[in-house]
């Protein structure tokens, strides 16, 4: 279960964004991860509590997006969506393709509140 490891990275992450402001906690987290990142949102969830307890973010609620997988085909030049078990441009049927997004997981916004 890697995910707890990389819960204990985004709250050392979010402990230096809260440094910034002191006095203030952390109520809500929104990561966007793509189905590429092999990352299991459902674990992740469950292992924040963990790795945030006795943090500013203890209390704060994690918010999943999930994004979608974008390609860009070489052949027809377009940028597409496809889905993780077909990396193909389902335009043109093409598997020379350059994935754009969906192998992320990005920290998009934070709240804080007194």
């Amino acid at each position: 279960m890697h995910e707890l490891s990389l819960c204990q990275g985004l709250v050392r992450q979010l402990e230096q964004l809260a440094a910034d402001y002191p006095g203030k906690t952390i109520v809500r987290v929104e990561l966007t991860i793509g189905p590429l990142a092999g990352i299991e949102p459902a674990l992740l969830k469950h292992a924040f509590p963990i790795a945030a307890a006795a943090s500013a973010a203890a209390e704060a609620e994690l918010v999943i997006t999930p994004s979608p997988i974008t390609l860009y085909c070489e052949p027809c030049g377009l940028e597409v969506t496809a889905r993780a078990n077909r990396l193909i441009c389902p335009h043109c049927g093409h598997w020379q393709t350059r994935l754009l997004s969906g192998d992320e997981m990005i920290l998009q916004r934070i709240e804080l509140e007194d």
